[in-house]
């Protein structure tokens, strides 16, 4: 208490403040002195994504309430540092926590409060608005390009970790940005989206050696970004001529695309992974290094990314040659570091990271664990990784199911058989918003 006035603790997110919100802080403000128990970034990032405000830009809008008198920073999830700290009479919460990812907080909340007999005020919850529901809203209203190019620098700057999945059309988008699981108390989710150049030529039928030209990827870029809202990754193969990787990169960022990956190599395009390796040889350290300072020199704004992807391991050049590599552009201005393998375990992949961490503690380092598909994430981010990109798995998960479809239609010659392998058509029509 404060000289005899309760004090009353309000634990929120406060992004997209809406008028759940301010009922929850007016019936706190009844109560005694309200202090707003502020989730920092990381802390809302540990459940759900990160915030569209940051914490400052919340904390100056909730400063602003008449019915706030004091806001602190909320660290984590849990309530009980600052609750120990302040021991306040009342905590206030609307009632939808009862159930679902917070229901364990609210019951460590009220053994707390018992052990000096405070008490939990939970007002009904404000039905029909939501901070999801907003964010929600942001999809179908669609976002700014420069929102989508900043996003994943911000994700990366709260978290440290992004995680991306392949998506090749405005379908995969569709499925990329609304795919979420509730486990093991935190909501799961794709950060960003990767555009890569092999799923993308797949899903048009042609071969993965550059066919599917610069228009061709702008307008599969535009027909994603039409119904969705999270941050891409583009795979832009070597980038192309030296010449032209200005142009490419600027008209990307125009766009609103948030990084590219460009690999190290020259000659005749042909997929890493590939058995053979015929003709797969890499530029030279020197070359490649202009590149990047070109193509850091053409941009606009700071927050598009540029990662050099580096293809020693994938080559047989060797550990020393990779981080010779890793450290050269990093020092041309490469804003994060791809290293690449086909070894059927990731044993090469963490051995670069933990080395490269030695020295740079700071550059993204981006894997993408198609070959080595049984090392979890949690295993990656522990040593260092920053950003997991899942490559080409829609893409193969979609192949087999239309072939298994059109064989069934082709062997029984109507569609009964195949409608347990389908989604209802009231589904698919859901699926796809409509204005």
């Amino acid at each position: 208490m404060s000289d005899g006035v309760p004090l009353v603790y309000v634990g929120m997110t406060g992004d997209m403040l809406h008028n759940g919100h301010i009922n929850i802080l007016n019936c706190a403000s009844q109560l005694g002195t309200v202090v707003v128990g502020l989730l920092t970034d990381q802390a809302v990032a540990s459940y759900k994504r990160v915030p569209v405000l940051d914490y400052n830009q919340r904390k100056s809008v909730i400063e602003q309430l008449r019915t706030v008198d004091r806001v602190v920073p909320q660290n984590t999830l849990d309530y009980l540092p600052n609750l120990l700290e302040l021991r306040p009479q009342y905590v206030v919460h609307g009632s939808d926590w009862k159930v679902g990812v917070q229901s364990g907080t609210r019951q460590a909340v009220i053994d707390t409060i018992s052990e000096w007999e405070g008490e939990l005020v939970e007002p009904d919850y404000t039905e029909g608005i939501s901070s999801t529901m907003m964010v929600s809203s942001l999809q179908s209203n669609g976002v700014s390009p420069e929102f989508r190019i900043s996003r994943m620098r911000r994700i990366l700057a709260v978290t440290g970790q992004i995680r991306a999945i392949e998506v090749h059309n405005g379908l995969t988008g569709i499925i990329a940005e609304e795919s979420s699981v509730v486990c093991e108390g935190e909501t799961r989710e794709f950060d960003a989206f990767w555009l890569s150049s092999l799923t993308h030529s797949a899903s048009k039928g042609k071969p993965d050696n550059q066919i599917v030209d610069s228009t061709m990827m702008t307008s599969t870029i535009n027909e994603i970004f039409d119904v969705t809202t999270k941050p891409m990754i583009v795979d832009l193969d070597n980038g192309g001529p030296i010449e032209h990787f200005g142009i490419n990169v600027r008209r990307l960022e125009r766009l609103g695309v948030s990084a590219v990956i460009i690999e190290d190599k020259i000659g005749k395009k042909r997929n890493s992974l590939f058995e053979d390796g015929i003709d797969q040889r890499q530029d030279s350290i020197e070359d490649f290094s202009k590149k990047i300072q070109l193509g850091k020199d053409a941009l606009v704004g700071s927050d598009f990314m540029i990662i050099a992807r580096i293809e020693s391991l994938i080559l047989n050049k060797g550990m020393d040659d990779a981080l010779e590599r890793a450290s050269a552009f990093v020092a041309s201005g490469a804003d994060g570091i791809m290293i690449h393998s086909k070894s059927k375990n990731a044993d090469e992949i963490l051995a670069f990271i933990r080395t490269f961490r030695e020295s740079d503690e700071t550059t993204p380092v981006v894997v993408v664990p198609s070959t080595y598909s049984s090392t979890r994430e949690d295993d990656l981010y522990a040593m260092g990784a920053n950003v997991i990109i899942y490559a080409n798995h829609l893409i193969r998960a979609a192949f087999p199911a239309m072939r298994r479809t059109a064989e069934t239609l082709l062997r029984e010659k109507r569609a009964l058989e195949a409608e347990e392998q389908l989604m209802p058509i009231s589904d698919i029509i859901r699926l796809v918003p409509v204005d």
